[in-house]
């Protein structure tokens, strides 16, 4: 009959990864790196799919949710932008340059009241907007 101390003693030892070959890769990630930057040298986007490729051609065999994390680190893939920041940023510039008329005239109150006015004879503000811009295609 066996201790109980012995048991976790021997299944720590069935559970520890052997070393590497001498020959083989020593890391997954270095080996992406390095052929990312062979690539690079020779003026190629590294790309995930011909990366792994060309590491199963090795005897590598990786992700290339892998390969494009690495990429991602060492800043080959750009970071992916929020989508609402092209419209918050077309947002915030939109009233800013209705504020500013184009033409450089000061827009009086009575002005902004005719202009509601005429709005409200066309249906609305979109109506009348698209009602103007058309009237400036005309006249340019």
């Amino acid at each position: 009959m066996s201790t109980p101390a012995s048991k976790p003693a021997a299944k720590k030892a069935a559970t520890k990864k052997a070393a590497p070959k001498a020959g083989a890769a020593a890391n997954k990630s270095e080996e992406i790196r390095k052929l990312a930057t062979m690539m690079q040298a020779r003026e190629e986007q590294p790309r995930p799919s011909v990366i792994v490729a060309e590491l199963a051609k090795r005897g590598i065999k990786v992700a290339p949710a892998q390969v494009s994390l690495v990429l991602k680190k060492m800043g080959f893939r750009p970071l992916r932008k929020r989508k609402g920041a092209k419209r918050t940023a077309a947002k915030a510039a939109a009233p800013q340059a209705a504020a500013k008329p184009a033409t450089g005239a000061a827009v009086s109150v009575e002005d902004v009241v005719a202009a509601k006015k005429a709005a409200a004879a066309l249906g609305g503000t979109e109506k009348a907007i698209a009602a103007l811009q058309a009237l400036k295609r005309i006249e340019d």
